[in-house]
């Protein structure tokens, strides 16, 4: 049976081992934007020792490359992108402090293992929702990377950001229980 939770970022042990893969949750509090361009820079920044454009310490990361904004708007259209892209790049941020991801899709073994071994959670948002999504999203500002245009970093101020819990700290995956549901059993 799922549960209902109310977070605030950024998120401990405490917070990630309670959730279940079907949970829903909703964030408060401050994420990151990143796509697959600014991870292979923060994984190439880790791999010099060169410090990061933010605390990956409880950080959640949020798959977007979001619209414009509207004028008097903090962003425009901020809707999940296919979070297979980054993979490689998933677990070496996991394994030095980031606590959540949000996408949508699924997630190779490697992230799993990565968030049963330290404590991490993928979350699902809901694709097609950008609009929606957007609003809960209440200050957008680039911290990095301004040349890569909606793929750069962003800090987001968030008011109960809807995510489903995805691949929990069990290694259970949403995605490989809805289809056994469905499975024919001979």
């Amino acid at each position: 049976m799922s549960k209902t939770y109310h977070l605030t970022m950024p998120l401990s042990d405490e917070d990630v081992i309670q959730l279940k893969a079907g949970d829903i949750v909703y964030l408060t509090g401050t994420m990151f934007t990143a796509r697959d361009a600014a991870h292979k820079r923060l994984v190439d920044l880790i791999d010099e020792g060169k410090e990061l454009p933010f605390d990956l310490k409880g950080s959640v990361i949020y798959f977007v490359g979001p619209t414009p904004p509207k004028p008097g708007d903090p962003i425009g259209s901020a809707g999940p992108t296919t979070s297979y892209r980054m993979d490689a790049y998933s677990p070496l941020l996991i394994s030095k402090g980031q606590k959540g991801m949000i996408g949508k899709g699924k997630r190779n073994q490697a992230v799993k293992d990565a968030c049963q071994k330290y404590k991490a959670i993928y979350f699902g948002a809901t694709g097609g929702a950008g609009a929606l999504i957007g609003k809960t999203i209440k200050s957008a500002e680039v911290i990095a990377y301004p040349e890569l245009g909606p793929e750069a970093i962003r800090k987001l101020g968030v008011e109960d950001f809807p995510v489903t819990v995805i691949n929990d700290t069990y290694g259970n995956d949403l995605y490989d229980i809805g289809r056994a549901k469905f499975e024919i059993k001979d």
